[in-house]
């Protein structure tokens, strides 16, 4: 009888405040290795906040985070930046450095790692990440020279060149066209068939979401509203996420 896996993500009763304000509220989610795992809910219901509590750029003030067996709400700098090399984040606005070309903004994360590669391997392994999201041949083009969506698909070049095992996207398909969207779907869909990366994405959009993850957590004033197969989110009948679902006003939570 093969073991089970071990959860590539695990939160335990996660809650996070800023200046009184409870943010995050007991969550607690597992995310398996190779699944692609959604988080939806309206702008400010502490979707970035997790984001940036996994990878450990700030701390809760109670629960328990763990991604990739490591506890990653317990470590200290040097050993939560072990942990943070085998994960890549993808930020909202793609967060480029505007004077360095597309190449040297893929190339940043190997260049400071000091991994004793070549200018050789490292232009190499830049090209093929280029290549991987459709934006061969752009290299020495500047960040200003590009479109929503081309900057976004740069941004999953940098964190994957690093070779990472879990990737974090905070709104990837935000601002985007329709077509442009679906560029962007598709492509973490295809880092997860090639390379079996473990995914979770979170963002306000729910058509895109419900079409790409395997299972989706809500969010609604810093708690889990429920945790479903798209599938079933599509067909809920709890007030809030049938709201959010078909786009309608959502007001406070029922008592």
């Amino acid at each position: 009888m093969s073991a089970v896996a071990e959860p590539a993500i695990v939160l335990k009763d996660v809650s996070y405040e800023v200046d009184g304000h409870r943010v995050l509220d007991g969550v607690s989610a597992e995310v398996a290795p190779g699944e692609i795992f959604g988080v939806m809910g309206m702008s400010g219901v502490g979707k970035s906040t997790l984001l940036r509590l996994i990878i450990g750029l700030i701390r809760p003030q109670s629960g328990e985070i763990w991604v990739l067996g490591q506890p990653v709400h317990a470590l200290g700098e040097r050993e939560l930046n072990q942990v943070r090399r085998r994960m890549g984040l993808c930020f909202q606005g793609a967060a480029l450095f505007d004077s360095m070309t597309v190449a040297e903004n893929v190339a940043f994360g190997l260049v400071q790692s000091s991994r004793g590669l070549s200018a050789q391997e490292i232009q190499r392994r830049v090209e093929a990440q280029l290549d991987l999201v459709g934006m061969e041949g752009t290299g020495e083009m500047k960040p200003s020279q590009l479109s929503g969506g081309m900057r976004k698909r740069v941004g999953v070049a940098r964190a994957m060149i690093m070779e990472p095992e879990v990737m974090l996207y905070d709104e990837p398909t935000s601002g985007l066209d329709p077509i442009m969207s679906g560029v962007i779907v598709e492509l973490i869909a295809k880092l997860r068939q090639q390379f079996g990366v473990t995914s979770l994405v979170v963002t306000h959009e729910v058509d895109q979401l419900l079409g790409l993850a395997d299972r989706v957590l809500m969010l609604y004033q810093g708690r889990v509203v429920t945790e479903d197969t798209p599938a079933n989110i599509r067909c809920c009948a709890e007030p809030l996420v049938r709201q959010f679902v078909e786009g309608s006003p959502i007001g406070p939570i029922p008592v």
